[in-house]
């Protein structure tokens, strides 16, 4: 009920065999497993695991907190060791923590016709060129990449990006040009950022 209300599809298996058909029917990305089950013990379900190489993420449930247990546990291939009694609500942070710590984090990346912008690393990609940004030509770029064709004033753009009420009209001056010069690297190339005078600025994802 916990891990349902943790946003969590949950199975249920209450011996180990049936533990083991449901790991050969499903993908689980984590197992929590009670060490003493009715058919026996959870040991043959992590051995099981162990031999056939699966991926799946385990905590182990006992009542024993002797040092050797949770040893032999961890080195069966246990992730973690809960002693019961425990919390659920301690259950559940340790089961987001382990699958936090284990799933690889997405890389985000915005795309725009021939613009490709890697939020995570600082990179912008111009028609598979690679381009070193840093974090606030970052920010500038996640800006405009979301409001194409879009009129952003001055004083939107230094909020979102210096998060400020005012903004100083020659920093972010600097910061334009330096994006231009990747964006349009000879004279002659289509126009990214176009300056509305008086206003700010507007970008074309597709350079006109």
């Amino acid at each position: 009920m916990h891990l349902e209300q943790a946003e969590f599809k949950v199975l249920e298996a209450s011996s180990g065999r049936q533990a083991i058909q449901c790991l050969q029917e499903n993908t689980i990305e984590l197992l929590i497993l009670d060490l003493m089950m009715d058919d026996g013990n959870g040991f043959e379900v992590l051995q099981y695991l162990r031999e056939t190489n699966a991926r799946s993420l385990v905590i182990a449930l006992s009542a024993r907190r002797e040092v050797q247990d949770k040893t032999l546990t961890l080195g069966l291939g246990a992730d973690d060791y809960v002693t019961k009694p425990f919390s659920p609500v301690e259950l559940v942070a340790r089961v987001q923590a382990q699958i936090r710590r284990h799933r690889p984090l997405p890389v985000k990346v915005l795309r725009l016709n021939k613009l490709e912008l890697d939020i995570d690393n600082y990179v912008l990609r111009n028609d598979g060129k690679s381009f070193p940004v840093t974090m606030v030509e970052c920010r500038l770029l996640e800006m405009f990449m979301q409001n194409p064709d879009r009129v952003l004033t001055k004083g939107e753009i230094y909020k979102q990006v210096w998060n400020h009420e005012y903004f100083d009209d020659n920093n972010l001056s600097v910061f334009i040009s330096r994006l231009r010069s990747i964006l349009e690297p000879t004279e002659g190339s289509p126009p990214y950022i176009n300056t509305i005078r008086g206003i700010g600025y507007r970008f074309s994802g597709d350079g006109q």
